[in-house]
């Protein structure tokens, strides 16, 4: 007779033992290990890729046979496999699987089998659990993987920009909960602009990597999640060959360089004149030059094409975008400040019927009014949030300044500020 369970196999603990020897006494148990894919839509992605998890789970006692789960639903697999029953902690009679428990009963008894509920294991916290393994931290190793398995489990990878610690810090902790599950950024966007802007400094595109870095270090310590690097132009190639194998060490996972040549200016708002293209065979010599470089397969350069922030066509963009991709592009991000969106959507609907699998990267700053599912529908894989944070920071901070100011106590300005218990409680060893 045989048994199935479903789970995730990330974090084994002593529940998660007791049901797998439960379900072992009543029959073969059949393992439905939950794919990268099925977790990642509902959930973090797991710390452990899928055949990682299932070495683990494959050498428990007890464990006949495991395969993959490719849907948070246990419906497709118990049609599939027609198990005499399905055994489940009793913990889902409430939360957020209860329309899963409802949707197992109701295809158990369509095929004539048993649902086993097994009693909560007391002293089992799993939130405690992940929350603890998130604590000890991350491997520049783990951390520079994660951006690949996320580009292949999610329909779209979520970042957000962060400048400092306690910004990376909002983004690693940062989840609500929604009827189709967890909702988190999936990852830290390192912005030229606001790393800079937040030194009261202009963006302005240094030689210098070390500056860079000292903020980048500060985000990559108390955080773990894929980070992508805005590299600007990525200046010359044998700056840039440096620039890889320095982010590479550190664990970040794609580095972004433009395709325009002179005085760095922002994309969106810089006259046209200074948006003067890069010569396509010399940024296709950067981007090999850079792949050359990089140690690692998992390691991301990704191609920025400026040509519709410079007024040039969507085919101008094609173009470009083909000869990159043929120079080891792993990626291309297209820019523009048309709110419309419409010449963002034309280039992607082309890109993506001719390269089905090289990953689209978009920033919608100036055409925000389309949703993430929207973008998707578009082939976009990776949406940025290039600036809120930073862009939230400093009304917030004056609105402080202006309060104390005007009424020479800072007695009003306390409902615009968090407690300083909460303050002590969000940074850990603060108290």
């Amino acid at each position: 007779m045989v048994i199935y369970l479903g789970m995730r196999g990330d974090i084994i603990h002593p529940g998660i033992i007791n049901i797998i020897r439960e379900g072992a006494k009543r029959g073969d148990l059949l393992v439905g290990l939950l794919t990268d894919q099925a977790i990642a839509a509902h959930k973090r992605l797991p710390y452990l890729t899928y055949e990682q998890r299932k070495a683990v789970i494959e050498h428990i006692k007890g464990v006949s046979r495991v395969v993959p789960q490719e849907e948070w639903s246990y419906v497709p697999n118990l049609r599939k496999y027609k198990p005499a029953a399905i055994i489940h902690g009793d913990d889902w009679k409430s939360g957020p699987l209860q329309k899963e428990r409802n949707d197992v009963y109701a295809v158990m008894e369509e095929l004539g089998g048993q649902v086993i509920e097994i009693p909560y294991t007391s002293g089992v916290n799993s939130s405690a659990l992940n929350e603890a393994v998130r604590s000890i931290g991350t491997t520049p190793d783990i951390r520079l993987k994660t951006l690949r398995r996320l580009i292949d489990a999610k329909p779209l990878v979520r970042i957000m920009e962060a400048h400092s610690g306690l910004s990376g810090l909002i983004i690693e902790h940062l989840e609500i909960t929604k009827s189709d599950g967890i909702h988190s950024f999936d990852g830290i966007w390192s912005s030229s602009l606001t790393d800079s802007t937040s030194k009261g400094k202009p963006d302005i595109e240094a030689v210098d990597l070390t500056t860079r870095l000292q903020d980048l270090t500060n985000i990559l310590e108390c955080t773990t999640k894929p980070i992508i690097f805005d590299g600007d132009t990525g200046g010359k190639s044998e700056h840039f060959v440096f620039t890889v194998r320095t982010l590479e060490r550190n664990g970040v996972s794609a580095v972004i360089i433009e395709d325009k040549v002179g005085l760095k200016k922002n994309s969106l708002f810089g006259t046209e004149v200074a948006q003067e293209l890069s010569p396509v065979s010399d940024f296709c010599e950067k981007l090999s030059a850079g792949k050359r470089a990089q140690v690692t397969k998992d390691f991301m350069i990704i191609a920025r094409l400026e040509s519709l922030i410079a007024g040039f066509s969507v085919e101008d963009a094609l173009k470009r975008a083909r000869a990159y991709v043929e120079a080891g592009a792993d990626g291309v991000m297209i820019h523009s400040k048309e709110s419309s969106g419409a010449d963002i959507k034309a280039f992607c609907a082309t890109f993506r019927a001719e390269y089905a699998y090289i990953p689209i990267v978009l920033v919608p700053t100036t055409y925000n009014q389309f949703t993430e599912k929207e973008l998707v529908s578009w082939n976009a894989n990776i949406v940025i949030y290039a600036n809120h944070l930073l862009r939230a920071s400093y009304p917030a901070m004056m609105n402080v300044a202006k309060s104390i100011l005007e009424n020479e106590r800072s007695l009003e300005a306390d409902s615009l500020c968090m407690p300083i218990k909460q303050i002590l409680e969000l940074i850990p060893g603060g108290k």
